[in-house]
């Protein structure tokens, strides 16, 4: 119960018995509460180092302080202490804050692109503006599922934002519902009060903060090579306009995929878009976030429910049937 104060079980046990048997000697003590002598004067020169044991009158033995003595101070001691961290933290605190700003307002000076070089740099941009986040965050996840590192990066942050009451709406792929880490990271972020919705199709990946700084890919196709970070309304309201769009559209994501009116989830529809425009189902598979062993399942399954013997045949029944 005192490890506040700095005395472990064994030291609080030895301090008690002294309390109740002053003069108990070190082989007493430690046959009542089953130690060693050892331990037994391990235990006394703590409580010397804490002043809850002085010398008695006869300067031979030790005697226990009392509680209302020895621990008040101790008490009082550390109160003194974890005043004067508090403190310490405080002017930290100042410190950051002002260099923070600093740092902040030479590095975005006259510019409204800055280029992030690596992924490091991207998630360590991403952590301080989850950090500094006053209303919402946004993000459109393209792509595969989620990297287990990337989710893992993510969390802390995303965490203490929702605590400050920041919004957190998430976009991701349909095709992330067939994935286990995502489904789980979802209802993970759920659980917090994030939202998520899924669409078949997104366009890019995407961050925008407080509708004021938005992250996008530098190179489109790897995410993994930087990014470019926006500032300015003229380039992040086409992007939060986008992003809005896409939420309309969206499923929530714990709800299960629904069909249209001619019975077509909105990969399927995405899929014969993209392969009506001239797409591989390697390229359609790439957009849509999905193996090409998926891809040619699901045109299978389509050319059986259109009764088409070719992809050609199937593409104009679609467009017969108004699926296209």
């Amino acid at each position: 119960m005192l490890q506040a104060l700095g005395l472990n079980a064994l030291t609080e046990s030895v301090y008690r018995t002294l309390l109740a048997e002053p003069d108990g000697g070190v082989e007493r003590i430690a046959a009542d509460l089953h130690l060693s002598e050892a331990e037994v004067r391990e235990a006394l020169d703590e409580l010397l180092e804490l002043t809850l044991l002085r010398p008695a009158t006869d300067s031979r033995t030790l005697r226990a302080v009392s509680p209302q003595v020895g621990l008040t101070r101790l008490l009082a001691h550390n109160q003194n202490r974890l005043l004067f961290r508090q403190q310490q933290l405080e002017s930290a605190r100042t410190a950051i804050e002002a260099l923070s700003a600093e740092y902040i307002d030479r590095r975005r000076d006259d510019e409204m692109v800055l280029r992030l070089d690596s992924l490091e740099a991207v998630r360590d941009r991403l952590e301080e503006l989850a950090a500094t986040a006053t209303e919402e965050c946004l993000s459109l996840m393209r792509g595969g599922a989620v990297r287990p590192d990337s989710i893992q990066a993510g969390k802390h942050p995303n965490q203490l934002a929702l605590e400050r009451g920041v919004v957190i709406r998430s976009i991701f792929q349909d095709s992330f519902r067939n994935d286990p880490e995502t489904r789980r990271y979802a209802r993970w972020l759920a659980d917090l009060g994030g939202l998520t919705r899924t669409v078949p199709l997104l366009p890019l990946r995407l961050v925008i903060v407080d509708r004021s700084i938005a992250l996008i890919p530098s190179d489109p196709d790897d995410g993994r090579r930087g990014a470019l970070e926006l500032h300015g309304a003229a380039l992040i309201q086409p992007l939060y306009a986008l992003f809005d769009e896409l939420w309309r559209s969206g499923a929530d994501f714990g709800q299960p995929a629904s069909r249209d009116d001619q019975g077509l989830t909105g990969s399927e529809r995405a899929l014969l878009q993209l392969l009506g425009h001239g797409h591989t189902d390697e390229s359609a598979g790439r957009k849509l976030g999905l193996s090409l062993r998926t891809v040619r399942r699901m045109m299978q399954d389509l050319m059986n429910r259109l009764g088409a013997e070719s992809r050609f045949q199937a593409g104009a029944q679609a467009v017969r049937k108004g699926w296209l």
